[in-house]
């Protein structure tokens, strides 16, 4: 079971995602919260496996609260939802932690498909987000294509192998499946990526695969 938290100021779009999570068996909403204070705190009182954040919020707001649930909560995953893609938002959210970005105006079958990505330990960007954040953030954020293949470069061969399939969005037991290795060892592998190419969470990491043209 996927253990879920809520956030968002307005009931009635709480009770809109809740419903479309309810219609999978295999999520279970266990707390919402109707600003990012509270989510902080329900986040550290239920360890879910995934915390759905808006990014506008009173109080606190998602971005902030975001930065406070990964420091606090850190084998909770965050989603961020919002009703537009600003490209600095966007940045700053996965500055913060954030392992995925979606938007209200999606397709239902992406906020499912967000969360299952998040819990099973994988980034999750919906296409329209994930297309800008390539096209436009990336350049400013990793100076371009060069800087990212020269990243690649002082990666060993295996860690190439398991940032590329990070890159696709697999999760750990997926590569390690795949590898034939054990998911701890992909986990150790992970963590020195990102040391390596100098990036904070695994959206990061994946940007700088596509840049450089391991995908």
């Amino acid at each position: 079971m996927i253990r879920v938290l809520l956030t968002d100021d307005e009931p009635l779009t709480r009770a809109g995602i809740a419903a479309v999570l309810a219609a999978d068996p295999e999520i279970e909403v266990v707390a919402q919260a109707a600003n990012g204070r509270e989510a902080v705190e329900l986040a550290v009182a239920h360890r879910p496996d995934v915390a759905l954040l808006d990014i506008v919020m009173p109080v606190l707001d998602g971005l902030a609260a975001v930065a406070e649930i990964t420091r606090a909560v850190p084998g909770t995953g965050v989603l961020m939802l919002t009703t537009f893609s600003a490209d600095e938002q966007i940045a700053a959210a996965l500055d913060g932690g954030a392992r995925g970005f979606l938007l209200k105006t999606g397709d239902p079958r992406e906020l499912l498909a967000g969360v299952r990505a998040i819990a099973d330990g994988a980034a999750y960007l919906a296409p329209t987000v994930a297309h800008r954040l390539i096209q436009q953030v990336t350049g400013d954020r990793l100076a371009g294509a060069a800087r990212a293949r020269a990243a690649v470069d002082g990666l060993t061969p295996r860690e190439r192998e398991v940032l590329a399939l990070l890159g696709a969005g697999l999760p750990n037991a997926e590569i390690a499946r795949r590898l034939h290795v054990v998911e701890g060892t992909v986990k150790v592998f992970v963590t020195s990526i990102l040391r390596r190419l100098e990036v904070t969470n695994r959206v990061q990491a994946a940007i700088v695969a596509h840049e450089a043209g391991l995908l």
